[in-house]
């Protein structure tokens, strides 16, 4: 018996930062997460495919105190729809065998006999 599951999902994700290779690894790292609120027990997550929705660069002049030291600075945002493969465990299907044990955090009191 398989408890395995295994499917293709798309998952879109977005992030941003200051490079293009910050905003692609911020969107990247948002598929754990996203996976994780959907299923119980996540085996493997496999990217297969990685298709851009949009891609925004903005740019805009910075400066200190309004007129000092003039920089160019640039953010990027991206929004990705990615088709994952993704095995998971049944979890509902294994059958569990039922113990009845004593209590692990109980404190053992030994037998205390008097002697006279």
């Amino acid at each position: 018996m398989s408890i395995q599951d295994c499917q293709q999902v798309v998952v879109t994700v977005e992030g941003k930062g200051d490079s293009k290779q910050h905003a692609f690894a911020s969107a990247l790292g948002e598929i754990q997460k996203k996976m994780m609120q959907d299923s119980e027990v996540i085996l493997r997550i496999e990217p297969l495919e990685v298709e851009v929705v949009k891609a925004i660069q903005q740019t805009y002049k910075e400066r200190f105190l309004f007129f000092f030291l003039p920089r160019i600075r640039t953010n990027y945002y991206v929004e990705l729809a990615v088709t994952v493969s993704v095995t998971t465990l049944k979890v509902d299907e294994v059958t569990f065998v039922q113990e009845m044990t004593g209590d692990p955090d109980g404190i053992k009191i030994p037998i205390i006999s008097k002697k006279i």
